[in-house]
């Protein structure tokens, strides 16, 4: 197509300027589609279009990813997310607030944190959903036990007891202690469960 290496380079360059910022895994996907699907070489505008095309298609639209946030804000790590983009902008949203928020106030917020970290994911940043960890079992005796036990007595679910006495895992004066109980008392807060009492230690 060009008549000249100096033509070629000057291509090259345009093409590079034109694309700077598109992650490298559309731009695979786009030139995978261009030759499966045209005859020619596209244009850089023909093929912009095509990288939007799949960019937009990789991620729900807008109101169906607030949607889906907000059914799934009670348990956020169970749910098999539609991308895990929706899942990251309903954390920054606050899960507590898509529950109980007005919808035209809650909307506009995940939206704007959807946007961006669309055009994040798109720029090539990595996304993933945390796993759940599970609650080191050092002592299956006695703090296992003692969390099942206690959370029965207050009727929480196991989940609920491992996330509120997480605290008692590390060792008593340390600094992730103190942060893990702080967050426990403000959930219980949220929760409404003033009748709760956290434990000092495993009795």
């Amino acid at each position: 197509m060009f008549s000249s290496e100096r033509a070629v380079v000057l291509a090259k360059r345009e093409w590079a300027l034109s694309l700077r910022g598109v992650s490298e895994q559309y731009l695979v996907r786009a030139v995978d589609h261009c030759k499966e699907t045209l005859s020619w070489m596209p244009t850089i505008a023909e093929f912009l279009t095509v990288v939007r095309s799949l960019c937009n298609s990789a991620f729900p639209e807008a109101y169906a990813a607030y949607e889906e946030a907000c059914m799934h804000a009670d348990h956020p790590r169970e749910h098999v997310w539609s991308h895990p983009v929706v899942y990251h902008a309903g954390r920054l949203s606050n899960w507590y607030q898509l529950r109980r928020g007005e919808t035209r106030v809650m909307f506009k917020v995940f939206a704007e944190h959807y946007r961006n970290l669309c055009q994040r994911a798109m720029d090539g940043e990595p996304f993933v959903v945390p796993t759940n960890t599970a609650l080191p079992d050092k002592t299956p005796d006695t703090l296992f036990a003692f969390i099942a036990r206690w959370g029965e007595e207050h009727q929480l679910t196991p989940e609920q007891a491992h996330t509120l006495l997480f605290y008692l895992t590390k060792p008593k004066g340390s600094g992730p202690r103190e942060v893990l109980l702080n967050n426990a008392k403000r959930l219980l807060e949220v929760w409404h469960r003033a009748d709760i009492a956290l434990p000092d230690a495993v009795v």
